[in-house]
Protein backbone atom coordinates (compact mmCIF):
# COMPACT_ATOMS: atom_id res chain seq x y z
CA UNK A 1 0.00 0.00 0.00
CA UNK A 2 1.51 3.25 -1.06
CA UNK A 3 0.28 5.69 2.13
CA UNK A 4 2.12 9.68 2.51
CA UNK A 5 3.87 10.13 4.99
CA UNK A 6 1.80 10.24 8.26
CA UNK A 7 2.72 11.57 11.68
CA UNK A 8 1.22 9.64 14.50
CA UNK A 9 1.59 10.38 17.70
CA UNK A 10 3.62 9.12 20.75
CA UNK A 11 0.95 6.27 20.95
CA UNK A 12 1.40 5.45 17.34
CA UNK A 13 -2.39 7.17 16.64
CA UNK A 14 -3.63 9.33 14.51
CA UNK A 15 -7.00 11.76 14.73
CA UNK A 16 -9.32 10.78 11.95
CA UNK A 17 -12.05 13.21 11.07
CA UNK A 18 -14.79 11.55 9.77
CA UNK A 19 -17.73 13.46 7.45
CA UNK A 20 -20.81 12.68 5.90
CA UNK A 21 -19.72 12.59 2.03
CA UNK A 22 -23.70 14.33 1.20
CA UNK A 23 -24.45 16.65 3.93
CA UNK A 24 -20.55 17.68 4.55
CA UNK A 25 -21.61 17.27 8.57
CA UNK A 26 -18.56 15.57 10.98
CA UNK A 27 -20.05 13.35 12.07
CA UNK A 28 -17.32 11.99 14.20
CA UNK A 29 -13.77 11.77 15.33
CA UNK A 30 -11.67 8.47 16.05
CA UNK A 31 -8.38 7.52 16.43
CA UNK A 32 -6.56 5.55 13.67
CA UNK A 33 -3.49 3.06 14.13
CA UNK A 34 -1.31 2.10 10.91
CA UNK A 35 -3.08 -1.31 10.73
CA UNK A 36 -6.88 0.20 11.06
CA UNK A 37 -5.94 2.69 8.48
CA UNK A 38 -4.46 -0.18 5.94
CA UNK A 39 -7.66 -1.86 6.47
CA UNK A 40 -10.20 0.93 6.23
CA UNK A 41 -8.06 0.95 2.65
CA UNK A 42 -8.33 -2.35 1.68
CA UNK A 43 -11.88 -3.08 2.78
CA UNK A 44 -13.28 0.45 2.34
CA UNK A 45 -15.25 0.43 5.41
CA UNK A 46 -14.13 2.40 8.57
CA UNK A 47 -11.34 0.68 10.99
CA UNK A 48 -10.52 2.10 13.81
CA UNK A 49 -8.13 1.73 17.36
CA UNK A 50 -10.59 2.01 20.62
CA UNK A 51 -8.23 3.89 23.59
CA UNK A 52 -10.12 2.99 25.98
CA UNK A 53 -10.84 -1.12 25.05
CA UNK A 54 -7.28 -1.06 23.48
CA UNK A 55 -8.50 -2.89 20.39
CA UNK A 56 -9.25 -2.81 16.64
CA UNK A 57 -12.57 -2.34 15.56
CA UNK A 58 -14.76 -1.99 12.58
CA UNK A 59 -17.54 0.86 12.57
CA UNK A 60 -21.05 -0.88 12.36
CA UNK A 61 -19.74 -4.12 13.62
CA UNK A 62 -22.40 -4.03 16.40
CA UNK A 63 -25.03 -1.75 15.43
CA UNK A 64 -24.80 -2.39 11.19
CA UNK A 65 -24.30 1.31 11.01
CA UNK A 66 -21.20 1.51 9.07
CA UNK A 67 -19.35 4.18 6.95
CA UNK A 68 -18.03 3.36 3.14
CA UNK A 69 -14.89 5.46 2.19
CA UNK A 70 -15.66 7.95 -0.64
CA UNK A 71 -12.42 9.86 -0.52
CA UNK A 72 -9.99 10.82 1.89
CA UNK A 73 -7.50 13.48 2.95
CA UNK A 74 -4.48 14.73 5.20
CA UNK A 75 -3.89 17.83 6.56
CA UNK A 76 -0.84 20.21 5.95
CA UNK A 77 1.09 19.06 9.11
CA UNK A 78 -0.19 15.41 8.02
CA UNK A 79 -0.97 14.64 11.99
CA UNK A 80 -4.81 14.47 10.78
CA UNK A 81 -7.03 12.71 8.44
CA UNK A 82 -10.36 13.65 7.23
CA UNK A 83 -12.88 10.78 5.70
CA UNK A 84 -15.82 11.33 3.54
CA UNK A 85 -18.06 8.27 4.36
CA UNK A 86 -21.61 7.15 3.12
CA UNK A 87 -22.84 6.78 6.72
CA UNK A 88 -25.79 4.33 7.40
CA UNK A 89 -28.44 5.18 9.74
CA UNK A 90 -26.45 7.32 12.85
CA UNK A 91 -22.84 7.37 13.45
CA UNK A 92 -23.33 8.27 16.97
CA UNK A 93 -23.34 5.33 19.82
CA UNK A 94 -26.16 7.51 21.05
CA UNK A 95 -28.63 7.09 18.80
CA UNK A 96 -28.33 10.62 17.05
CA UNK A 97 -26.53 11.20 13.23
CA UNK A 98 -23.63 13.04 14.59
CA UNK A 99 -21.58 12.91 17.62
CA UNK A 100 -22.18 16.43 17.54
CA UNK A 101 -25.19 17.00 18.18
CA UNK A 102 -25.01 19.21 21.50
CA UNK A 103 -24.59 22.84 20.42
CA UNK A 104 -23.20 25.79 22.60
CA UNK A 105 -23.85 29.39 23.02
CA UNK A 106 -20.42 31.60 22.52
CA UNK A 107 -20.02 31.64 26.68
CA UNK A 108 -20.93 28.62 27.08
CA UNK A 109 -24.62 27.74 27.31
CA UNK A 110 -26.04 24.46 26.09
CA UNK A 111 -28.71 24.93 23.66
CA UNK A 112 -31.67 22.44 23.60
CA UNK A 113 -31.18 19.68 21.27
CA UNK A 114 -34.06 19.64 19.01
CA UNK A 115 -31.97 16.62 16.25
CA UNK A 116 -34.20 13.08 16.71
CA UNK A 117 -32.39 10.28 17.43
CA UNK A 118 -32.07 8.10 14.36
CA UNK A 119 -32.31 5.03 16.14
CA UNK A 120 -33.19 3.91 19.52
CA UNK A 121 -29.36 2.66 21.43
CA UNK A 122 -31.31 0.52 23.83
CA UNK A 123 -32.49 -1.98 21.44
CA UNK A 124 -29.82 -1.07 18.53
CA UNK A 125 -26.84 -2.41 21.62
CA UNK A 126 -28.95 -5.00 23.62
CA UNK A 127 -27.41 -7.85 23.97
CA UNK A 128 -24.60 -7.34 22.16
Amino acid sequence: MNLPPLKFNADGLIPAIVQDTHSKRVLMMAWMNAASLEATLQTGLMNYWSRSRQKFWVKGETSGHTQRVVRWAVDCDADTLLFEVEQTSGACHTGFESCFFQTFTPDGTPLEVTEQKLFDPEITYSNK
